[in-house]
């Protein structure tokens, strides 16, 4: 079997930065455990496995270890990779995911732009460990769906969090989102997700549902221009849109290729 494989740098315009997500399209769904083993192969924080339907794609997303409900930047890869190297024909791609719902992606000039579903915050006693493990005072702690959001005082104290991962796999969240309002844009951001093999994420689009919705209501403003700075780092043009939020950015290609299974 032959599968054609895509690896993006998603959330920038320039190589070696941004988050890097590995696209893989499929004739037809194969076995869960020859997706996870390919994810894990790829050792990159997300795979996105494709397979065409009568609307679109179905998209899924794995990590190296685990299947995950909701991924921003491997769905702005897959985008970019159907526009780009597929010659998608239509300037937008509706994607259905087994739980996420319909998602869409529409090209706008030298952006992609998501769809996605918001999910507000709403406050949280923060858990046991979460202080000691990020080695932080907190500002304020939310909860979500899935993850912790986590308010500090600055973008600098951001910048200088160092978490202790094993401590942090202990807190009860699928990840912790650290933010503060930014120096050079509306906010910025970290993303720490130990517990499904991935220490910090580079850009994570998935947790941008998140902090839209709050940082509209903060800096009571609906269009946000965000940094996740990661090493990597990568910026996001957002939008909040009521029970939808909408998340745009750039990737390039950095290699292709074929799996030989």
């Amino acid at each position: 079997m032959k599968i054609p494989i895509y690896q993006v740098d998603a959330f920038t315009s320039e190589v070696f930065s941004g988050n890097p997500a590995a696209v893989c399209i499929l004739d037809s769904w194969i076995d869960d455990k020859q997706l996870q083993f390919i994810a894990a192969e790829n050792n990159l924080s997300e795979t996105a496995f494709l397979v065409r339907n009568e609307d679109g794609f179905d998209l899924r997303w794995f990590t190296p270890t685990t299947e995950v409900a909701l991924c921003g930047h491997a769905t702005l890869a897959s985008a970019f990779v159907l526009f780009a190297c597929q010659q998608w024909p239509e300037e937008n791609i509706r994607f259905r995911t087994r739980k996420s719902g319909q998602l869409a992606v529409v090209k706008q000039y030298d952006l992609l732009e998501m769809d996605f579903p918001a999910r507000p915050a709403h406050a949280l006693a923060p858990p046991a460990g979460l202080e000691e493990a990020l080695g932080v005072v907190q500002k304020e702690v939310f909860g979500s769906a899935e993850d912790l959001l986590v308010v500090l005082d600055s973008e600098k104290a951001v910048r200088e969090v160092q978490p202790d991962f094993n401590a942090l796999r202990r807190v009860e969240c699928r990840g912790t989102i650290i933010t503060a309002q930014g120096d050079r844009s509306d906010f910025v951001s970290r993303f720490f997700a130990p517990q499904v093999g991935i220490p910090e994420d580079p850009v994570t689009g998935s947790s941008h549902c998140v902090l839209i919705p709050y940082w509209a209501s903060v800096l009571r403003k609906n269009d946000l221009h965000a940094l996740q700075i990661s090493k990597r780092g990568g910026e996001l043009f957002c939008t909040h849109i009521g029970e939808r939020v909408k998340i745009s950015g750039k990737a390039v290609l950095y290699m292709q290729g074929t799996i030989t299974i």
